[in-house]
């Protein structure tokens, strides 16, 4: 194990994706001296982007990927993403990067210095108190330390220097932002919108998401191009990611040390001071171990990652792993369920069509269970996501015209079709949980993970209201030939794993503090989903960025830099 004078700094930071990037920003911009610690290879923005222009063309069969690919990326591909040839390699090696299923769990991951930033879906909503005192109010596992006045400054803050582009609407269980100009709904979309205010009282708004749009300037980005290859990687940094944003900002204070191709397994603990005093680390390539020293912490490796860190972080202190009093520690795994709505056709609006490849959809923000008066028989609801299409001009193919008609024919798009897919919220069970298997190592000797995760009877009765009221509201609206869809899938699949080391008031059942502190290690921070207490039904990453600069300003307050 290698110790040197320069392995010392005053933060480190492990992870680079959606929460280390922000870490990293945030630590550096008040001065400490931080390493930025990433278990696999560099990117860098636009010169490690292989497919960002690549034409459909250019690839052999439609771009799917061979058998033999296939097979080395079986869980990769249960999302549909890496079955694809532009962005398959954003996504790990299966073999090379194995884990366990007690039960099916569907463990979506991207090692690479950006991590999932550079692949996410970019839709960025707040949590509401609405969310923040659901558990206590329910008595379903702990109760939040935090409310929606504790972290909407830091929602300002992080949203105005990622950039959304949305619309305020003024809804309690949505809080409203700092948008930029909102991306237009096409006119299927519009018509749905109306037809659902009209017939249900029910809100649809055009998705907030990360990608820029209107005149506002951010360094080293441009707006958004409406390609639609944003999971590529895009050069004009038009979507938030850590490798367009956050990381260069680092860079900017010259306080940033990144270094990939790290592999950290434990965090090291003192006993005599209760405080961790840094990382061990082994090189990716080299298998090399060694230690890094700082005064503060922050793991945002992703949930499941930065649980089996602490995990494996043993001591007399913690023979059950850092920070694991409570036993809750791989407890209480929540992903969101979804893959349940409807889809159906229009005959309307065939004189009309849109402009460009819009990397965004509508959203359907949640209606149910919003009061007492509202009771399902189920606890807590859900959004929709959706978008409205024309079909392509294959079928003028299989139809095979001739001459003038066949002409015609081919200028002609297809009919619209409307898709509503329902994003639920699941209920924290303390038996949802992840272990380690020391009996299986990887090629590093390091435990592989174990899931043993399920949904229950709440997300199975919610999924019939997704897929009822989908339904119905597209009949509303005129749409005929409606296809309800119910494929549930397993945890994993919504790439929204959150839970293992939930934050609480009580060091009895909780990991971490109100403030993403481990409670008897104060000096470490666990800022990326393993937080999170319950699960909402919004997308999360927003709520990630804004609590890690929330708990960077409280480490910076806590902990000394060298440049203080």
């Amino acid at each position: 194990m290698k110790i040197y004078e320069n392995n010392i700094f005053d933060a480190i930071v492990v992870g680079t994706g959606i929460s280390g990037g922000w870490a990293a920003k945030e630590l550096c911009e008040k001065g400490f001296k931080t390493l930025v610690l990433e278990r696999g290879p560099m990117v860098k923005h636009i010169e490690d982007y292989p497919t960002m222009n690549d034409d459909p063309w250019t690839y052999k069969f439609k771009g799917q990927i061979t058998r033999e690919q296939a097979k080395r990326q079986e869980k990769q591909s249960r999302t549909g993403y890496a079955t694809n040839e532009a962005s398959k390699h954003w996504f790990v090696d299966d073999l090379k990067h194995p884990y366990n299923e007690t039960k099916r769990f569907d463990w979506i991951r991207g090692y690479h210095v950006g991590g999932r930033s550079i692949m996410w879906g970019r839709h960025s909503y707040r949590l509401s108190d609405l969310d923040f005192e659901a558990n206590k109010k329910e008595g379903i596992g702990v109760d939040w330390p935090v409310r929606y006045k504790d972290i909407a400054p830091w929602y300002d803050y992080v949203e105005s220097f990622i950039g959304v582009s949305g619309e305020n609407l003024g809804l309690s269980q949505l809080p409203d932002g700092q948008y930029l100009p909102a991306m237009e709904l096409n006119c299927m979309e519009d018509h749905l919108k109306k037809s659902m205010f009209e017939n249900f009282g029910r809100v649809l708004t055009t998705g907030r998401v990360a990608n820029l749009t209107g005149s506002k300037t951010f360094e080293g980005r441009s707006p958004c191009q409406y390609r639609n290859r944003c999971i590529r990687g895009c050069a004009y940094g038009a979507y938030f990611s850590s490798n367009s944003s956050t990381l260069p900002a680092a860079e900017r204070t010259g306080n940033m040390t990144l270094r990939p191709n790290s592999i950290v397994h434990e965090v090291v603990y003192d006993h005599e001071s209760g405080k961790a005093t840094g990382v061990k680390v082994i090189d990716a390539e080299s298998k090399e171990e060694i230690e890094y020293k700082a005064e503060v912490i922050f793991l945002c490796a992703s949930a499941i990652a930065s649980t089996a860190i602490l995990m494996q972080s043993r001591s007399d202190r913690f023979p059950d792993g850092m920070g694991n009093d409570s036993g809750e520690l791989g407890c209480n795994i929540m992903d969101h369920h979804f893959k349940a709505g409807a889809s159906g056709k229009h005959e309307g609006f065939k004189d009309k069509y849109y402009k460009g490849r819009k990397p965004n959809g509508i959203y359907v923000p949640r209606f149910r269970n919003l009061n007492d008066s509202d009771k399902m028989p189920f606890l807590r609801g859900y959004g929709y996501q959706g978008a409205a299409v024309r079909g392509d001009w294959t079928k003028s193919v299989a139809e095979i015209g001739f001459g003038e008609e066949l002409k015609e024919a081919l200028l002609q798009p297809g009919d619209w079709t409307m898709g509503l897919t329902g994003f639920g919220e699941t209920l924290p069970y303390h038996e949802n949980k992840m272990t380690l298997n020391y009996e299986k190592p990887d090629d590093w000797g390091l435990p592989t993970i174990n899931f043993d995760a399920e949904f229950k009877e709440n997300e199975l009765e919610m999924r019939k209201d997704m897929v009822e009221q989908a339904v119905l509201m597209l009949e509303k609206a005129g749409f005929n030939d409606i296809v309800p869809v119910d494929r549930l899938g397993a945890p994993g699949l919504g790439i929204h794993e959150m839970g293992t080391a939930r934050m609480g008031r009580d060091p009895k059942t909780s990991v971490l503090n109100g403030n993403n502190q481990i409670h008897a290690v104060p000096n470490v921070y666990v800022t990326d989903g393993s937080f999170m207490t319950s699960s909402a039904c919004q997308n999360p990453s927003l709520t990630y960025m804004a609590m890690t600069a929330r708990a960077v300003d409280h480490a910076s307050k806590n902990f000394n830099s060298s440049n203080t």
